[in-house]
C-alpha cells in the first residue's frame, strides 16, 4: 500500500468517525461568532444610557440583585461597560439553577432577568462545547472529535498537494462550469485548503478550553520553556480574621482600588470567593466583551489588602496567549474582519464532512458499476467466442 493510499484510508475512516460531530460543532461555531452583535440588535437591556458619574459599588448592586431572590447567593458580578448594564450571576436556592440579573450600574434598577438555559446563544454554546451531554462526557467527545479533525486537515493537505507545479493553479480554483460532482470535489479540496490554517487555530483554541494539557502546552511553547512561578501562585485570605472584622464593604474598597490601578479599563469582573480562605478577585479588561488585554488583582477579603496584581504588560508571552484564547476562537481579536474570517472558516469546516461523504458515495457507486460491467462481460462472452 502506497503512502497516499494510507493517507486516504486514514482520512476516509476518521471522517466517518468524527464527521457528524465536526458538522455540529462547526455550525454552532458559525452561529456563535456574531452572538454579541445579534443580541445587541435584538435586546434593549444590553445597553444603558451613559451617565457621567461613578458606578454604584458592588455591595449595593449585589444587594439589589438578590433582593427579590431570598436564600440566593452570588459570587460573580460584571460591570460590562459605561453604556452597558452590570450583570450578577445568581445561584438560586435548593438547586433551582442560576439566573442572570442585569441592572443599571448607575441606579441599581433591575432591567432584566434571564434563565441562561433559555437563552438561544447559551444553548448554542452548550451544543458547541458539550453537544448537550453532561459536560464531562460531552467535552471529551467534542475534544476527541476536534483532534481527529486536525488530523483530517493534515491528511487532506497531503492528499490535495499537487505533484507538479503546473497543477497548482488548477488545484487552487473551483471549476464552476464543470459537472456537479466535479464542483463538489473542488469545494471539498479547494475550500478545505484555504480554510485549513484558520481552522487549525480555531481547533487548537477550542481544545485549550477542554484539555488543560493543551492550555499548558500553549503556555510553555509561547514561553519557550521558560518558567514564571509567580504566575502560578494563588494568594489566600487569612481565615482567622473572619470573625474579627466587619468585611461587608471590603469588596467596594477593592473595586475602587482596581479602578484606580486600571483607569483605562472598560469592563470589570468581580469574583468574591465564598470560601474562608478565598480572595476577592477583580479582572479589569481593556475592552468591553473582549477578554484579551486584562489586569488581574487579588484582595484579602477581610481587610481589602492587595495581595497580588498581574498587569497585562507584565505577563509572560504564554499567559498572554492563554488570555487571548477566547478572542482568537471567535475571531474578535481582529475585530469584525476576524469574526468574518472565523465565521467563513467554521462554515467551510462544516461543509467538508458533507462534501467528503458525497465524494465517497460517488466513488463507491462508480466502483460497483465497474464490477457489474465485468460480471456481465464474463457471462456474455463464451470461451469459444473469444
Amino acid at each position: 500500500m502506497t503512502f497516499k493510499k494510507v493517507m486516504l484510508f486514514i482520512h476516509r475512516w476518521l471522517g466517518f468517525i468524527a464527521g457528524l460531530v465536526v458538522v455540529i460543532v462547526s455550525i454552532t461555531g458559525c452561529l456563535f461568532c456574531f452572538q454579541d452583535e445579534i443580541q445587541d440588535a435584538l435586546y434593549s437591556y444590553r445597553h444603558v444610557e451613559t451617565v457621567h458619574k461613578p458606578y454604584l459599588p458592588p455591595s449595593a448592586l449585589k444587594a439589589e440583585g438578590l433582593k427579590a431572590h431570598n436564600g440566593s447567593t452570588a459570587s460573580y458580578l460584571y460591570y460590562y461597560g459605561k453604556d452597558r448594564p452590570a450583570g450578577l450571576l445568581v445561584n438560586l436556592p435548593k438547586e433551582q439553577g442560576m439566573l442572570y440579573v442585569y441592572m443599571n450600574p448607575y441606579t441599581g434598577k433591575v432591567i432584566h432577568e434571564e434563565n441562561p438555559t433559555k437563552n438561544f446563544f447559551i444553548i448554542v454554546e452548550y451544543i458547541h462545547l458539550y453537544l448537550l451531554m453532561p459536560p464531562k462526557i460531552g467535552s471529551l467527545v467534542v475534544g476527541i472529535s476536534v483532534i481527529i479533525f486536525i488530523v483530517l486537515m493534515i491528511t487532506g493537505i497531503i492528499l490535495w498537494w499537487p505533484k507538479r507545479k503546473t497543477d497548482r493553479k488548477r488545484s487552487l480554483t473551483i471549476k464552476w462550469n464543470g459537472r456537479w460532482r466535479r464542483v463538489n470535489y473542488d469545494l471539498h479540496n479547494v475550500l478545505g485548503f484555504y480554510a485549513t490554517s484558520v481552522a487549525i487555530i480555531l481547533a487548537l483554541t477550542g481544545l485549550s478550553m477542554v484539555f488543560d494539557v493543551v492550555r499548558e502546552g500553549i503556555y510553555s511553547t509561547a514561553n519557550l520553556g521558560k518558567a514564571y512561578p509567580s504566575e502560578k501562585e494563588f494568594p489566600k485570605s487569612d481565615s482567622l480574621l473572619k470573625t474579627k472584622v466587619d468585611n461587608r464593604f471590603v469588596i467596594d474598597r477593592a473595586f475602587a482600588q482596581a479602578q484606580a490601578l486600571s483607569p483605562q479599563a472598560r469592563m470589570f469582573l468581580i469574583f468574591d470567593d465564598a470560601s474562608a480562605a478565598g480572595t476577592i478577585g477583580i479582572t479589569a479588561y481593556a475592552q468591553s466583551l473582549h477578554f484579551y488585554k486584562s489586569d488581574s488583582y487579588s484582595f484579602e477579603k477581610y481587610t481589602g489588602k492587595l495581595l497580588k496584581q498581574t498587569l497585562h504588560t507584565q505577563k509572560s508571552p504564554g499567559m498572554k496567549m492563554n488570555d487571548m484564547n477566547y478572542d482568537l476562537h471567535v475571531g474578535q481579536v481582529l475585530g469584525l474582519t476576524g469574526k468574518i474570517i472565523a465565521f467563513l472558516a467554521s462554515l467551510i469546516s462544516a461543509s467538508l464532512p458533507v462534501t467528503g461523504f458525497i465524494i465517497w458515495l460517488g466513488k463507491r457507486k462508480k466502483g460497483k458499476g465497474k464490477k457489474a460491467k465485468n460480471v456481465v462481460h464474463r457471462r456474455v462472452v463464451k470461451p469459444q467466442d473469444a
